[in-house]
């Protein structure tokens, strides 16, 4: 009914996001420029930089939608044991017996003499 590892494989993914996260931090800042170079090697550093955020980026969104799938098969065997609980419930509820109702007597009223 479980799978083995789903929370480790959790785990996993989340530990990914949260590095990749921090490596796009630490991309985020601009790579400063250097007056010293020529217009020309300053756009090529920057393309370099944006295509290495760009990759992380892709990267990060692949760990999250790995971790949404893996939230979302968790999400059902929750479901599935909740279902699988409820017929449990119900098939127990049907096996206890229905309390007696106690036998009322009529009462006779007292004949008129």
């Amino acid at each position: 009914m479980t799978e083995v590892g789903a929370g480790q494989i959790i785990y996993e993914l989340r530990k990914k996001i949260q590095n990749l996260t921090l490596e796009l931090n630490r991309l985020g800042k601009e790579s400063p420029e250097i007056p010293e170079l020529i217009q020309s090697a300053n756009l090529m550093r920057k393309n370099d930089h944006l295509v290495e955020v760009n990759a992380k980026n892709l990267e990060l969104i692949s760990a999250y939608e790995n971790y949404s799938k893996e939230l979302e098969k968790m999400l059902s065997m929750v479901f599935e044991i909740q279902k699988d609980l409820k017929e449990i419930l119900k098939t127990q509820t049907s096996l206890i017996p229905e309390p007696k109702k106690p036998k009322t007597k009529a009462k006779k009223k007292p004949a008129k003499k």
